[in-house]
Protein backbone atom coordinates (compact mmCIF):
# COMPACT_ATOMS: atom_id res chain seq x y z
CA UNK A 1 0.00 0.00 0.00
CA UNK A 2 1.18 3.54 -0.82
CA UNK A 3 2.70 5.15 2.31
CA UNK A 4 0.69 8.36 1.91
CA UNK A 5 -2.56 6.44 1.48
CA UNK A 6 -1.70 4.29 4.51
CA UNK A 7 -1.10 7.38 6.63
CA UNK A 8 -4.46 8.82 5.55
CA UNK A 9 -6.31 5.58 6.31
CA UNK A 10 -4.65 5.24 9.72
CA UNK A 11 -5.17 8.90 10.65
CA UNK A 12 -7.49 9.13 13.71
CA UNK A 13 -10.03 11.46 12.06
CA UNK A 14 -10.24 9.11 9.06
CA UNK A 15 -10.96 6.20 11.41
CA UNK A 16 -13.68 8.21 13.15
CA UNK A 17 -15.39 9.27 9.93
CA UNK A 18 -15.25 5.80 8.38
CA UNK A 19 -16.24 4.07 11.63
CA UNK A 20 -19.28 6.25 12.29
CA UNK A 21 -20.28 6.34 8.62
CA UNK A 22 -20.06 2.58 8.02
CA UNK A 23 -21.78 1.63 11.31
CA UNK A 24 -24.68 4.01 10.63
CA UNK A 25 -24.93 3.03 6.98
CA UNK A 26 -25.11 -0.68 7.75
CA UNK A 27 -27.59 -0.16 10.61
CA UNK A 28 -29.93 2.12 8.64
CA UNK A 29 -29.71 -0.08 5.56
CA UNK A 30 -30.46 -3.22 7.58
CA UNK A 31 -33.48 -1.63 9.25
CA UNK A 32 -34.97 -0.10 6.10
CA UNK A 33 -34.36 -2.92 3.66
CA UNK A 34 -34.37 -6.06 5.80
CA UNK A 35 -35.73 -5.99 9.34
CA UNK A 36 -38.64 -3.56 8.93
CA UNK A 37 -40.06 -5.14 5.74
CA UNK A 38 -39.74 -8.65 7.22
CA UNK A 39 -41.08 -8.04 10.73
CA UNK A 40 -43.91 -5.72 9.64
CA UNK A 41 -44.95 -8.41 7.14
CA UNK A 42 -44.79 -11.30 9.63
CA UNK A 43 -46.15 -9.58 12.75
CA UNK A 44 -49.47 -7.78 12.86
CA UNK A 45 -48.71 -5.88 16.07
CA UNK A 46 -46.47 -2.89 15.36
CA UNK A 47 -45.18 -2.62 18.96
CA UNK A 48 -44.12 -6.28 18.88
CA UNK A 49 -42.59 -5.89 15.42
CA UNK A 50 -40.69 -2.80 16.60
CA UNK A 51 -39.36 -4.80 19.54
CA UNK A 52 -37.84 -7.41 17.21
CA UNK A 53 -36.52 -4.70 14.88
CA UNK A 54 -34.76 -2.93 17.73
CA UNK A 55 -33.16 -6.05 19.21
CA UNK A 56 -31.96 -7.34 15.84
CA UNK A 57 -30.53 -3.86 15.26
CA UNK A 58 -28.53 -4.27 18.47
CA UNK A 59 -26.94 -7.45 17.11
CA UNK A 60 -26.25 -5.89 13.71
CA UNK A 61 -24.64 -2.77 15.20
CA UNK A 62 -22.38 -4.77 17.53
CA UNK A 63 -21.36 -7.16 14.74
CA UNK A 64 -20.67 -4.29 12.33
CA UNK A 65 -18.46 -2.48 14.84
CA UNK A 66 -16.64 -5.67 15.86
CA UNK A 67 -15.74 -6.89 12.38
CA UNK A 68 -15.08 -3.42 10.98
CA UNK A 69 -12.45 -2.51 13.57
CA UNK A 70 -11.04 -6.02 13.82
CA UNK A 71 -10.27 -5.76 10.11
CA UNK A 72 -9.42 -2.05 10.12
CA UNK A 73 -7.12 -1.95 13.15
CA UNK A 74 -6.05 -5.63 13.11
CA UNK A 75 -6.43 -6.16 16.87
CA UNK A 76 -8.58 -7.80 19.50
CA UNK A 77 -11.72 -5.73 20.15
CA UNK A 78 -11.31 -5.45 23.91
CA UNK A 79 -13.99 -2.77 24.25
CA UNK A 80 -16.58 -5.45 23.41
CA UNK A 81 -14.98 -8.15 25.56
CA UNK A 82 -17.54 -10.49 27.14
CA UNK A 83 -15.51 -11.05 30.31
CA UNK A 84 -17.82 -10.62 33.34
CA UNK A 85 -20.28 -8.97 30.97
CA UNK A 86 -23.42 -9.98 32.90
CA UNK A 87 -21.97 -8.60 36.14
CA UNK A 88 -20.94 -5.33 34.49
CA UNK A 89 -24.27 -4.88 32.68
CA UNK A 90 -26.28 -5.61 35.81
CA UNK A 91 -24.13 -3.38 38.00
CA UNK A 92 -24.16 -0.51 35.51
CA UNK A 93 -27.92 -0.71 35.01
CA UNK A 94 -28.58 -0.79 38.74
CA UNK A 95 -26.20 2.11 39.31
CA UNK A 96 -28.01 4.33 36.81
CA UNK A 97 -31.44 3.22 38.01
CA UNK A 98 -30.51 3.55 41.71
CA UNK A 99 -29.30 7.15 41.46
CA UNK A 100 -32.65 8.36 40.13
CA UNK A 101 -34.49 6.01 42.50
CA UNK A 102 -32.71 7.76 45.37
CA UNK A 103 -33.84 11.11 43.96
CA UNK A 104 -37.42 9.82 43.81
CA UNK A 105 -37.16 8.64 47.43
CA UNK A 106 -36.07 12.10 48.55
CA UNK A 107 -38.92 13.69 46.59
CA UNK A 108 -41.37 11.25 48.16
CA UNK A 109 -40.14 12.00 51.69
CA UNK A 110 -40.45 15.73 50.98
CA UNK A 111 -44.01 15.23 49.76
CA UNK A 112 -43.13 16.23 46.19
CA UNK A 113 -43.83 12.86 44.54
CA UNK A 114 -46.98 10.73 44.44
CA UNK A 115 -47.77 7.59 42.44
CA UNK A 116 -51.24 7.78 40.87
CA UNK A 117 -51.56 4.39 39.17
CA UNK A 118 -49.70 1.49 37.59
CA UNK A 119 -49.72 2.01 33.84
CA UNK A 120 -49.00 -1.61 32.83
CA UNK A 121 -46.22 -3.79 31.44
CA UNK A 122 -46.45 -2.74 27.78
CA UNK A 123 -43.48 -0.43 28.29
CA UNK A 124 -41.20 -3.45 28.51
CA UNK A 125 -41.72 -4.24 24.80
CA UNK A 126 -41.11 -1.62 22.10
CA UNK A 127 -40.37 1.38 24.37
CA UNK A 128 -37.72 -0.46 26.40
CA UNK A 129 -36.15 -1.98 23.28
CA UNK A 130 -35.96 1.53 21.84
CA UNK A 131 -34.07 2.66 24.96
CA UNK A 132 -31.65 -0.25 24.45
CA UNK A 133 -30.83 0.50 20.81
CA UNK A 134 -30.74 4.27 21.40
CA UNK A 135 -28.27 3.90 24.29
CA UNK A 136 -26.15 1.44 22.31
CA UNK A 137 -25.99 3.69 19.25
CA UNK A 138 -24.80 6.59 21.40
CA UNK A 139 -22.21 4.48 23.21
CA UNK A 140 -20.86 2.90 20.02
CA UNK A 141 -20.60 6.23 18.20
CA UNK A 142 -19.54 8.48 21.08
CA UNK A 143 -17.53 6.10 23.24
CA UNK A 144 -16.29 3.12 21.21
CA UNK A 145 -15.42 5.18 18.13
CA UNK A 146 -15.11 8.89 18.84
CA UNK A 147 -13.94 8.80 22.46
CA UNK A 148 -11.66 5.74 22.16
CA UNK A 149 -9.82 6.98 19.09
CA UNK A 150 -9.46 10.55 20.31
CA UNK A 151 -8.37 9.45 23.79
CA UNK A 152 -5.54 7.39 22.30
CA UNK A 153 -4.56 10.38 20.15
CA UNK A 154 -4.92 13.51 22.31
CA UNK A 155 -5.30 12.08 25.80
CA UNK A 156 -8.06 11.58 28.36
CA UNK A 157 -8.43 15.07 29.81
CA UNK A 158 -8.82 16.91 26.52
CA UNK A 159 -11.17 14.34 25.03
CA UNK A 160 -13.37 14.35 28.13
CA UNK A 161 -14.10 18.03 27.53
CA UNK A 162 -14.59 17.64 23.78
CA UNK A 163 -16.88 14.61 23.98
CA UNK A 164 -18.93 16.07 26.84
CA UNK A 165 -19.74 19.04 24.62
CA UNK A 166 -20.34 16.94 21.49
CA UNK A 167 -22.53 14.50 23.45
CA UNK A 168 -24.74 17.34 24.69
CA UNK A 169 -25.16 19.04 21.31
CA UNK A 170 -27.88 16.68 19.94
CA UNK A 171 -29.78 16.90 23.23
CA UNK A 172 -29.96 20.71 23.07
CA UNK A 173 -32.67 20.29 20.43
CA UNK A 174 -34.86 18.11 22.67
CA UNK A 175 -38.14 19.61 23.85
CA UNK A 176 -38.21 21.74 27.02
CA UNK A 177 -34.44 22.16 27.38
CA UNK A 178 -33.31 24.22 30.38
CA UNK A 179 -30.00 25.57 31.64
CA UNK A 180 -29.86 22.77 34.22
CA UNK A 181 -30.57 20.16 31.55
CA UNK A 182 -27.60 21.46 29.54
CA UNK A 183 -25.40 21.14 32.64
CA UNK A 184 -26.82 17.65 33.18
CA UNK A 185 -25.96 16.69 29.59
CA UNK A 186 -22.37 17.87 29.94
CA UNK A 187 -21.94 15.89 33.17
CA UNK A 188 -23.65 12.88 31.59
CA UNK A 189 -21.17 12.89 28.70
CA UNK A 190 -18.27 13.30 31.14
CA UNK A 191 -19.54 10.42 33.32
CA UNK A 192 -19.79 8.02 30.39
CA UNK A 193 -16.39 9.04 29.09
CA UNK A 194 -14.62 8.51 32.40
CA UNK A 195 -16.43 5.18 32.86
CA UNK A 196 -15.01 4.10 29.52
CA UNK A 197 -11.54 5.32 30.53
CA UNK A 198 -11.75 3.31 33.74
CA UNK A 199 -13.03 0.05 32.20
CA UNK A 200 -11.81 0.41 28.56
CA UNK A 201 -15.10 -1.26 27.56
CA UNK A 202 -18.47 0.14 26.51
CA UNK A 203 -20.59 -2.11 28.75
CA UNK A 204 -20.53 -0.03 31.94
CA UNK A 205 -21.42 3.31 30.29
CA UNK A 206 -24.02 1.56 28.11
CA UNK A 207 -25.71 -0.17 31.06
CA UNK A 208 -25.57 2.97 33.21
CA UNK A 209 -27.09 4.95 30.33
CA UNK A 210 -29.87 2.40 29.95
CA UNK A 211 -30.62 2.24 33.68
CA UNK A 212 -30.69 6.03 33.95
CA UNK A 213 -33.03 6.41 30.97
CA UNK A 214 -35.27 3.54 32.10
CA UNK A 215 -35.72 4.99 35.61
CA UNK A 216 -37.38 8.15 34.33
CA UNK A 217 -40.44 6.63 32.59
CA UNK A 218 -40.50 3.92 35.27
CA UNK A 219 -41.31 6.56 37.86
CA UNK A 220 -43.64 8.53 35.58
CA UNK A 221 -41.20 11.24 34.56
CA UNK A 222 -40.59 12.73 31.14
CA UNK A 223 -37.42 11.46 29.47
CA UNK A 224 -34.97 14.19 28.50
CA UNK A 225 -37.80 16.59 27.72
CA UNK A 226 -39.83 14.08 25.71
CA UNK A 227 -43.37 13.66 27.03
CA UNK A 228 -44.77 10.81 24.93
CA UNK A 229 -42.30 8.01 25.70
CA UNK A 230 -44.81 6.17 27.90
CA UNK A 231 -44.59 5.29 31.60
CA UNK A 232 -44.80 2.32 33.94
CA UNK A 233 -46.18 4.34 36.84
CA UNK A 234 -48.31 7.42 36.32
CA UNK A 235 -47.14 9.93 38.89
CA UNK A 236 -47.53 13.47 40.08
CA UNK A 237 -44.64 15.83 40.84
CA UNK A 238 -45.45 18.83 43.03
CA UNK A 239 -42.67 21.03 44.33
CA UNK A 240 -39.95 23.48 43.30
CA UNK A 241 -38.66 22.73 39.80
CA UNK A 242 -35.12 23.05 41.09
CA UNK A 243 -35.79 19.97 43.25
CA UNK A 244 -38.33 17.98 41.24
CA UNK A 245 -36.91 18.80 37.85
CA UNK A 246 -38.61 20.86 35.18
CA UNK A 247 -40.82 19.47 32.44
CA UNK A 248 -37.53 18.08 31.07
CA UNK A 249 -37.75 15.30 33.72
CA UNK A 250 -36.31 14.28 37.07
CA UNK A 251 -32.80 14.14 35.63
CA UNK A 252 -33.12 17.94 35.50
CA UNK A 253 -33.36 18.04 39.31
CA UNK A 254 -30.46 19.61 41.17
CA UNK A 255 -30.38 16.38 43.21
CA UNK A 256 -29.77 14.26 40.10
CA UNK A 257 -27.09 16.64 38.87
CA UNK A 258 -25.31 16.64 42.25
CA UNK A 259 -25.28 12.82 42.44
CA UNK A 260 -24.03 12.59 38.85
CA UNK A 261 -21.24 15.03 39.71
CA UNK A 262 -20.21 12.83 42.63
CA UNK A 263 -20.16 9.82 40.30
CA UNK A 264 -17.88 11.68 37.87
CA UNK A 265 -15.49 12.53 40.70
CA UNK A 266 -15.41 8.93 41.95
CA UNK A 267 -14.57 7.44 38.53
CA UNK A 268 -12.06 10.19 37.79
CA UNK A 269 -10.23 9.50 41.06
CA UNK A 270 -10.33 5.75 40.40
CA UNK A 271 -8.94 6.27 36.89
CA UNK A 272 -6.11 8.43 38.21
CA UNK A 273 -5.34 6.05 41.08
CA UNK A 274 -5.20 3.00 38.80
CA UNK A 275 -3.23 4.78 36.05
CA UNK A 276 -6.01 4.54 33.50
CA UNK A 277 -5.59 8.12 32.30
CA UNK A 278 -4.14 8.29 28.77
CA UNK A 279 -1.54 10.96 28.03
CA UNK A 280 -1.57 12.71 24.70
CA UNK A 281 1.31 12.12 22.30
CA UNK A 282 2.93 15.48 23.05
CA UNK A 283 3.03 14.64 26.77
CA UNK A 284 4.39 11.18 26.02
CA UNK A 285 7.19 12.66 23.92
CA UNK A 286 8.31 14.71 26.93
CA UNK A 287 8.67 11.73 29.22
CA UNK A 288 12.27 10.92 30.16
CA UNK A 289 13.74 7.93 28.39
CA UNK A 290 14.59 5.16 30.86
Amino acid sequence: MNKTLKRVIEFPLTKIILGIGICLLVLIGFQNFISKPIFYLLIDSNPLADTFINYTSVAVLLATYYYLFKFYEKRQIFELSKKNILKVLTGGFLLGFSILSFVILILYLLGYYKIIEFAGFSYFLAPFSFLVIAALIEEILFRAILYRILENWIGTYIVLIIISILFELPHIFNDNVTLLSVLLGLLFGFAHGIMYTYTKRIWLPFAFHLGWNFAQPFYGSNLSGIQDVGTIFSAEFNGPELITGSIYGIEDSILSIFLLLLLCIVFLRLSIKENKIVRNKLQQSKLPIS
